[in-house]
């Protein structure tokens, strides 16, 4: 299934056909062919949230179970650096764009070849990543739940030359059919929820041949860093973080009919660069610095505060 269109589905009921997608009135309502869902594009984007009926009958909000989402939402439709948002890390620090390369580079640890595939982005944020993997050749379609950060990552997109398909979802019940992507692909997201095995499963169920997972785990390290002040438990949004352990995900991956790999591995950076980065940045520190951090990964890695997790679906060939 190539085209990134056609893995959308209803996420009320997963298997319905969004009836006027293939449209091309930027505002518009989606009807579900199965159960008749309805659900609105606006300004070309189509907003395929789970059911809850707002005033005009249209499926957008949530129910006050889910205040957490609210919560996020809001926080990521209004509560952040636009502009550095759009385009990190490009022109951000050296060593800052280092890290951040480094970190998405593992992310494809154990991955098929992405070239020609299509890749789920669940929790997009931004963009960042949805840019990465549609660099590496893959055909993406990048799903957030705040419509403030789809834009960006639409506007990302435009920026750079990109292509990739931008949708407004729930990585608790992804708008996408079951196995109709190549691989499902989370960065930095699942922590948001309340319970992210929830979001790990919904990963499985849309991804053919590979799920890649990468987290804050739940480590020792990290309950220190949070201890000295350099990390904490609460997100800006005002919601819990939810750091994953490993052995739950590979079970919950395992339980799909996935293989699993995973790693752990070592690395802090503050979401903006500050004066310390610009710091490691300069010439005759950056080595020094990045020597540091590898140094350090080799030594306490296996026990750090990040988790690669990668799950190949049994039978199917890379």
């Amino acid at each position: 299934m190539g085209d990134p269109l056609a893995l959308l589905a209803c996420p009320a009921c997963r298997d319905g056909d969004l009836l006027g997608l293939d449209k091309p009135d930027p505002d518009r309502t989606l009807t579900c062919s199965l159960c008749g869902a309805r659900y609105p594009v606006r300004d070309g984007i189509p907003i395929l949230l789970p059911p809850g009926l707002d005033v005009d009958g249209v499926h957008v909000e949530f129910d006050q179970a889910h205040a957490h989402k609210h919560r996020q939402r809001g926080w990521f439709d209004r509560g952040v650096a636009e502009q550095f948002e759009l385009s990190r890390p490009h022109g951000t620090p050296r060593a800052y764009r280092w890290l951040l390369a480094k970190k998405l580079r593992r992310s494809l640890e154990y991955l098929p070849e992405l070239q020609g595939r299509t890749v789920v982005d669940a929790c997009c944020g931004s963009g960042m990543e949805a840019e990465f993997l549609a660099r590496q050749g893959a055909r993406v379609v990048a799903v957030d739940i705040s419509e403030g950060a789809i834009r960006r990552a639409r506007s990302r997109a435009e920026r750079f030359g990109l292509d990739y398909l931008t949708v407004v979802g729930d990585v608790e019940r992804l708008p996408v059919r079951t196995r109709a992507a190549d691989v499902a692909y989370v960065h930095d997201g699942l922590h948001h929820l309340a319970d992210p095995m929830v979001g790990v499963r919904e990963l499985s169920r849309v991804a053919r041949l590979a799920v890649s997972v990468n987290e804050p785990a739940d480590a020792a390290l990290t309950q220190a860093a949070v201890l000295v002040g350099l990390s904490t438990n609460e997100e800006e949004a005002g919601n819990a973080v939810r750091r994953l352990r490993p052995a739950a995900a590979r079970r919950e991956l395992e339980a799909a009919g996935f293989r699993v790999r995973y790693s752990r591995y070592l690395m802090y950076y503050g979401h903006e660069p500050g004066p310390a980065m610009r710091l490691a940045s300069r010439p005759g520190v950056f080595p020094l610095y990045q020597q540091l951090v590898e140094t350090a990964d080799l030594a306490v890695g296996r026990w750090g505060n990040k988790l690669c997790l990668v799950g190949l679906r049994e039978g199917e060939a890379a």
